[in-house]
């Protein structure tokens, strides 16, 4: 993977977006950190916030928020849309020529987009975070680890840990793609299709800590099926057919040949 150590991305405006779903003990703290941040690294920035649907009180804090914080957008979801909604309404609406995303329940640090800002140097399209160790209970460690090398094999990933939502990525490079899931699965459907459309990726290690607030909403039976109907359909388009269509097996890039 291409590595760089320049703060490149500084140089321009950054969009940093939250996907927030009950998360009204985290959320403040986050824009506020960003806020803090942002100030001090990008050219130009905005924070977008998207409340898919919170049934705790975090809508009366982002409201409150908004006052604040001048360069904070808040986008309310009248019913959830799952988190692949949540971050399809959030990439559209980002404006500036980086997006720097993370989830709003401050398992990532988002004081760590400096180390993300070192990984963008000339070239790099994408720069991906891999967790230097999950902070979660052991069965969710477990079903990650299991999940990570799954999704590997499955769409031939050439970056270590797909399942780490702390990412800086070009504007451009999001243009050049369009996402269709609205669940979980778009982590996979979106390092796969900016991986295809020849975008270079960096990586750089960054810290996963407990959950402090609120509870992970992707654990349960139900959803995990969902999951897994969404990862087929995902590897028979993307692999399977995209594979079919080039006259030959599915999908290897050259790099996994």
């Amino acid at each position: 993977m291409k590595q760089g150590c320049s703060a490149a991305a500084g140089k321009f405006g950054i969009s940093a977006f939250f996907p927030c779903y009950n998360d009204g003990g985290t959320i403040a703290s986050m824009v506020a950190l960003a806020d803090l941040v942002l100030r001090q690294v990008a050219a130009d920035y905005e924070i977008i916030v998207v409340d898919d649907g919170s049934s705790d009180h975090s809508r009366e804090i982002l409201k409150e928020l908004e006052r604040k914080y001048p360069r904070l957008r808040v986008i309310l979801h009248e019913k959830n849309k799952g988190y692949g909604g949540a971050l399809r309404s959030g990439f559209a609406a980002c404006r500036q020529a980086w997006v720097f995303y993370t989830d709003g329940d401050f398992q990532y640090d988002v004081a760590e987009l400096t180390v993300l800002l070192a990984g963008a140097a000339q070239g790099v399209d994408i720069v991906n975070g891999y967790k230097i160790s999950r902070a979660d209970p052991l069965h969710r460690k477990i079903i990650g680890r299991f999940y990570h090398h799954l999704m590997k094999a499955l769409f031939h990933f050439h970056i270590r840990d797909v399942d780490c939502d702390f990412r800086l990525i070009r504007r451009r490079a999001l243009d050049r793609i369009t996402l269709e899931h609205d669940s979980g699965v778009i982590c996979v459907e979106m390092v796969k299709k900016l991986q295809d459309s020849g975008c270079v990726f960096a990586e750089v290690p960054v810290h996963h800590f407990f959950r402090a607030y609120g509870h992970s909403q992707f654990f349960n039976l139900k959803r995990v099926a969902a999951v897994g109907v969404d990862i087929v359909k995902l590897w028979w388009k993307l692999v399977v057919r995209k594979g079919r269509a080039r006259g030959g097996s599915p999908d290897v890039s050259a790099e996994s040949r």
